[in-house]
């Protein structure tokens, strides 16, 4: 079957400040050519994020080209589980995570695609740390605590991964939607889920590429805690010895 549909899916939770931003250069981005489905799926947000979403989707919707989504959940569920739900309703060829903050690019989106082109890939990971690409320094205990969970995670998918918490992760739609169903982490154990469940799929074809980066800080508004990364490593555990 020939790709000819891109799925985008963008969870966000009290994002004011960057949501339209992120939209607007999603929507401009090169998706080689692939008709983009946008499905903004906000995570019971407090701030003015759906009121911004929602003027821009009525600045645009004169512009037929564009498919692009609003999800509203009334409450907080987590990004594990927004991402799930977004995912059962995408109908694209492929589908690609984009984070709302912009921590990853949009210009990144062919690095992305390509290895789908050229080499029958069925999930690609993009990498913070194998890119030539330009990289904001942050947190050195960050990137030591990403590095050992995904060490961590490849003792037990037997994967040769560099970054398995990546947030930019883009899958074949079939694959993704027949997933979907069974995920259970409602918050930052998607990454680690994710990645287990599909090291267990035979024959599967797993590429990773080299990605920007750029980062935030706290006061900037990262979301992610030192919590979640000690959860990660039950989560490495409990999601690989799933049968």
């Amino acid at each position: 079957m020939a790709v000819k549909t891109l799925s985008i899916v963008i969870p966000v939770y009290n994002e004011e400040k960057r949501i339209v931003q992120t939209i607007r250069q999603v929507i401009a981005a090169n998706s080689l050519e692939l008709t983009k489905e946008i499905i903004i799926i906000d995570d019971g947000s407090k701030d003015g994020t759906v009121k911004q979403v929602k003027d821009f989707l009525r600045e645009i919707k004169r512009d037929t080209k564009y498919i692009v989504r609003l999800i509203e959940n009334k409450i907080n569920k987590g990004k594990g589980a927004v991402v799930k739900q977004a995912f059962l309703q995408t109908k694209g060829d492929i589908v690609l995570v984009q984070d709302a903050d912009l921590e990853y690019s949009p210009e990144d989106y062919p690095v992305l695609l390509q290895p789908f082109f050229h080499y029958g890939a069925d999930v690609v990971f993009g990498s913070r740390f194998i890119s030539d690409r330009p990289h904001r320094v942050l947190y050195f205990w960050h990137s030591v605590g990403n590095k050992f969970l995904t060490c961590f995670s490849n003792i037990f998918t037997n994967l040769n991964l560099t970054d398995m918490e990546t947030g930019a992760k883009v899958f074949k739609g079939n694959l993704i939607r027949s997933i979907a169903p069974q995920l259970l982490s409602k918050r930052f154990g998607f990454e680690p889920e994710i990645t287990a469940r599909i090291s267990k799929i035979a024959a599967i074809k797993i590429y990773e590429v080299g990605i920007s980066y750029a980062g935030r800080t706290y006061l900037e508004g990262k979301k992610i805690k030192l919590i979640d990364g000690i959860k990660a490593i039950g989560e490495i555990l409990y999601f690989n010895n799933l049968r």
